[in-house]
């Protein structure tokens, strides 16, 4: 497990330092939930089932809904 949760790390700071570089919006949310995802599985390793659970329904969930239509609405008014 201790190999796992490295590649998990490893994944973490790769996605934080892509959100950073992306420039395409979608793109960066895409990548922004999946950072989420796997901060709720490196919680789930650290038997904090709670905040996995949480993680996984507000920053993979929620939080990626409401950028993405913030992102259409965006967009959208700028036609």
């Amino acid at each position: 497990m201790k190999l796992f949760s490295l590649i998990m790390l490893l994944f973490l700071i790769g996605s934080s330092i892509a959100v950073s570089l992306i420039k395409d919006m979608l793109s960066t949310i895409i990548v922004f939930m999946v950072y989420s995802l796997i901060m709720a599985i490196l919680w789930q390793q650290l038997n904090a089932p709670d905040l996995a659970i949480t993680e996984a329904a507000v920053g993979a969930g929620v939080t990626t809904l409401l950028f993405i239509l913030t992102l259409k609405k965006i967009r959208g008014e700028s036609k």
